[in-house]
C-alpha cells in the first residue's frame, strides 16, 4: 500500500520503520495535513494523520480527489476527522483504540502525585538553593475518594494504581452499567460530589463534551482535584479558570487543552499572546499541564506504530478492523487477522 503520514516527529520515524519492514511504501513528512499539502498524497492510497491535522471536509474532498481511500489516524481520538464527508467519499477511517492503557493512566496519576506533593514548586526552588518546606505541605492520597470518569481500557488502568495507593475509587461511565473489580459504577453527580479527586478519561461526544462545567463543578467538593488526560474538549475551560481562582478547584492538572490545535506539541514560548487563557492557567500555582506526554512512552509509541501497521495490512487484505474501525458506518464483520506487523521501506523526507 502507497501511503503518506504527516506531522511525523522525529523520535516517531524509528518505530514506524520497525513496524513498517518494507511492506508498505510509506513516505514520512513533518508538515501537517492542510488544504495545501494534502497534495502530497497524490498517487497514495493511504494517509496517517494525527489530531493536530487538519481532516475537515474540504481537505477530505481533496483528498478523494487525489485518489485516498483510506485515513488512519495514530491517536485514539478520531473527533478531529469529518466523518460524515468521508463517508460520503468512500473513505475508510481507523484508529489507535488503545494508547497503551497504563501508559496513560501512570501519567494521569503522576500528574496528581505531582500537584499534590508541589514538586514542581519544590524543585524550582532547590535550583537557587532555596530548601525552604513550610508552603510545600501536601496531603496523602490513602484514604481518598477518587472518581473515574471513563471506565475504558485506561480508566481501569487508573483505578488500579488508585486502589493500590489505598484510595476508594467510584466510577462513571455513560455507556456501562456494571462496575469493574471492586470499582462500583455511579450515576455521574455522585461521583462528582464524592470524589477528591476526579480522574478524566471519556472520549469526546455530543454528550461528554464541556461536561466539566459551571453546572457540574457547583456538584463537586471545595478544593477537588481535576486531572485531564482525555481530551481537551472535556473540560470548559474558562468555567474551570473561575473555580481556581475562586477555590472552589484546588488543584488542575492537564495532559491536552481545550484549544490545543495548533499549540500541542510545539515551541511558542515567543508568541504569549498566542493563547492568554492558557497563559493564565500555566501562571496559577497549583495548575500542571504537560503537552501530550501520556503516550509517550517507548512502550507506547511502540503500540502506537504496530497498530497504525496492522491497520493498513487489513486494509490492504480487504479485511475489517474491528475495533481500530471509526467509520459512521461500521461493518458487521471483524477480523481474526493476528496484530502482526512483520513490514523499513520508508521514505524520509526532511
Amino acid at each position: 500500500m502507497r501511503v503518506v503520514a504527516y506531522s511525523i516527529k522525529p523520535f516517531e520515524k524509528e518505530y514506524l520503520v520497525r513496524a513498517n519492514q518494507k511492506k508498505h511504501d510509506i513516505t514520512l513528512i513533518s508538515n501537517p495535513l492542510s488544504i495545501d499539502t494534502a497534495m502530497y498524497a497524490e498517487g497514495k492510497d493511504a494517509v496517517v494523520i494525527c489530531p493536530n491535522d487538519n481532516a475537515s471536509a474540504p481537505v477530505i474532498n481533496k483528498l478523494a480527489g487525489l485518489g485516498v481511500k483510506y485515513i488512519a489516524t495514530r491517536s485514539m481520538d478520531a473527533s478531529f476527522i469529518d466523518k460524515n464527508t468521508a463517508e460520503e467519499k468512500g473513505i475508510k477511517l481507523a484508529n489507535v483504540p488503545a494508547c497503551s492503557p497504563h501508559a496513560v493512566a501512570e501519567h494521569a496519576v503522576a500528574l496528581a502525585l505531582a500537584l499534590d506533593r508541589k514538586l514542581i514548586k519544590a524543585a524550582r526552588q532547590g535550583t537557587i538553593l532555596d530548601f525552604r518546606n513550610e508552603d510545600l505541605i501536601g496531603f496523602n492520597l490513602y484514604g481518598k475518594t477518587v472518581g473515574i470518569i471513563g471506565m475504558s481500557s485506561i480508566g481501569l488502568a487508573t483505578a488500579t494504581i488508585y486502589k493500590g495507593f489505598g484510595c476508594k475509587v467510584l466510577g462513571y461511565d455513560i455507556n456501562l452499567k456494571i462496575g469493574h473489580d471492586h470499582v462500583p459504577l455511579m450515576p455521574l453527580d455522585e461521583v462528582l460530589g464524592q470524589s477528591d479527586i476526579i480522574s478524566l478519561h471519556a472520549p469526546i461526544t455530543d454528550e461528554t463534551r464541556s461536561m466539566i462545567n459551571k453546572s457540574s463543578l457547583a456538584k463537586m467538593k471545595d478544593g477537588v482535584m481535576i486531572i485531564n488526560t482525555a481530551s481537551g474538549a472535556l473540560i470548559k475551560t474558562t468555567d474551570v479558570l473561575n473555580a481556581l481562582e475562586k477555590g472552589k478547584v484546588g488543584w488542575l492538572g492537564m495532559d491536552v487543552y481545550e484549544s490545543e490545535k495548533n499549540l500541542f506539541p510545539e515551541d511558542h514560548k515567543n508568541e504569549e499572546q498566542k493563547c492568554q487563557l492558557l497563559k493564565r492557567l500555566t501562571e496559577h500555582p497549583n495548575v500542571l499541564i504537560t503537552p501530550h506526554l501520556g503516550c509517550l512512552t517507548k512502550e507506547a509509541l511502540e503500540e502506537i506504530a504496530n497498530q497504525t501497521i496492522h491497520n493498513l495490512d487489513l486494509w490492504q487484505e480487504e479485511l475489517c478492523l474491528g475495533d481500530a474501525c471509526v467509520c459512521t458506518k461500521k461493518c458487521s464483520a471483524r477480523s481474526d487477522a493476528p496484530n502482526t506487523t512483520t513490514h523499513d521501506n520508508l521514505n524520509l523526507l526532511p
